[in-house]
């Protein structure tokens, strides 16, 4: 097997193949980023409007409750087709990788809301009396009081739920958008062994997701100095 590998290396490492690996790298890179940070900002605006004490109109927060609980619950490749369907049934002429894009942000929003309530709900409503006691606007109360005491609780979780989407992106090569699994399939299929080719994108995830931990855990140990002090 090693004999065969060490043939096969060079063939595989070639010029060709690099580049195609690498807009595959490129492409798992943007679904990744562009999809959790659209994700987290949507996330956290339905957060917001869930708070009774931030948003009084009742009818938003139903709505916020109703997408958060049905988008968390629906598999990853269920949503992914739904979404391929929706845009054919739409007329809309997009690229497999904007359906495998609006899936990633639609599955993202619905976990950063429910991350970003449960940091706004650890702050004691003491905090939420006072900020009111002080005659704090809710947007005041939010920006000056809650966030820099949430921000703890958040944290930690969302580097986790970054971490998952950039796996999941893997189901996007059941519609064939070109990221580092459908790279790895496609270079099995010209004959490389199934080792060489999936053992290269293993790392490849790996180069994504470790740096996106560590990342985390700066922030987590930063913050907790700053709420610490």
């Amino acid at each position: 097997m090693w004999e065969q590998l060490a043939e096969e290396a060079p063939r595989f490492f070639g010029y060709y193949n690099m580049i195609f690996i690498a807009q595959a790298f490129g492409q798992t890179l943007a679904l990744s980023v562009l999809g959790a940070l659209a994700g987290f900002v949507l996330g956290a605006f339905l957060a917001v409007l869930r708070h009774p004490r931030l948003v009084p109109f009742a009818p938003g927060r139903w709505l916020a409750i109703s997408y958060v609980e049905i988008f968390r619950r629906i598999p990853f490749l269920v949503k992914l087709m739904c979404v391929f369907f929706a845009y054919q049934l739409a007329g809309a002429k997009v690229s497999m990788f904007t359906v495998a894009l609006t899936t990633v942000i639609l599955s993202a929003t619905a976990f950063a809301a429910e991350i970003v309530r449960a940091g706004l709900e650890s702050v004691h409503r003491n905090q939420w009396d006072a900020a009111e006691t002080m005659n704090f606007a809710p947007a005041q109360a939010l920006r000056l009081v809650l966030l820099p005491q949430a921000w703890k609780i958040i944290i930690p979780p969302s580097f986790s739920y970054v971490i998952g989407f950039i796996k999941s992106t893997s189901i996007a090569s059941q519609i064939g958008v070109l990221e580092l699994t459908y790279a790895a399939k496609v270079l099995s299929t010209k004959g490389f062994s199934a080792l060489l080719c999936y053992g290269t994108i293993l790392i490849l995830y790996f180069l994504i997701c470790w740096p996106t931990k560590l990342l985390g855990a700066h922030l987590e140990r930063r913050l907790g100095v700053s709420h610490t002090r």
